[in-house]
């Protein structure tokens, strides 16, 4: 080959390899640049907080135990567990104000679910008292307040099969007593207080007690009730 032909072969054969490099050079830039804006991605996923998410029509109000007229404008669900400490201050100390102000007054229907998490009696207590409620919806409610007056160590079993049937009959709720019994030992409603758990666990709750008005869940001081008070008030005006 001539060598002025040789000459322009290698330079055009050098003009391609350079081409080639440059090709490969701006893949490598595309293929970094892509896993860099993934992993950038997967970081901002990974530090957007889990917050419990609000289901204005997650729950079956008619299913539930209800103190109020179910036709009132706010509807109150509590999530509780029988042997929770701060249950027991809720239901005793800001539940009555609740009641005399709103639920009495016909503007607040509240509501009850079982969150058992503390021990194997959490469940136990929850059976008893839906128990109760497919007796009496008014029962269930003496009963209610009766097993949180009487609520006994978190650390300890209290809520045994004999103690839940013998305090109904001190309070004198007015049930069937053996059939009581009878559907505690045999885990009638286990199938309803599992209900009731799954859905604490999908709505990522925290603990207890966990408090929605209308669907939404209460994010403030529940040991506070002109807090609460504050949010009722807000939904009877539809803010």
């Amino acid at each position: 080959m001539p060598p002025k032909k040789q000459a322009s072969a290698l330079a055009q054969r050098k003009s391609e390899q350079v081409k080639q490099q440059q090709k490969q050079k701006t893949r490598r830039i595309i293929w970094f640049s892509t896993v860099g804006v993934l992993l950038a991605l997967c970081i901002i996923v990974l530090l957007i907080p889990t917050k419990p998410s609000d289901n204005s029509d997650a729950f079956n109000y008619a299913g539930l135990p209800v103190l109020g007229d179910p036709n009132a404008p706010i509807k109150i669900v509590e999530f509780g567990d029988y042997k929770c400490p701060a249950c027991s201050v809720f239901n005793e100390l800001i539940k009555p104000q609740i009641q005399s102000e709103y639920i009495d007054q016909g503007k607040v229907a509240f509501y009850f679910m079982n969150y058992p998490f503390l021990g194997t009696d959490s469940d136990t207590a929850a059976l008893a008292a839906q128990a109760v409620y497919h007796q009496s919806n008014e029962a269930f409610w003496s009963y209610f307040d009766a097993l949180y007056k009487n609520q006994g160590d978190e650390t300890k079993e209290w809520a045994t099969v004999d103690f839940l049937v013998e305090l109904a009959k001190k309070e004198n709720i007015g049930i069937d007593y053996d059939l009581l019994r009878k559907d505690i030992e045999e885990k009638t409603y286990q199938k309803e207080v599992d209900e009731h758990k799954n859905k604490a666990l999908q709505l990522r709750l925290q603990g207890t007690p966990s408090i929605f008005i209308n669907g939404k869940l209460f994010t403030g001081n529940f040991g506070d009730y002109a807090e609460i008070k504050k949010v009722i008030e807000n939904e009877l005006k539809g803010e």
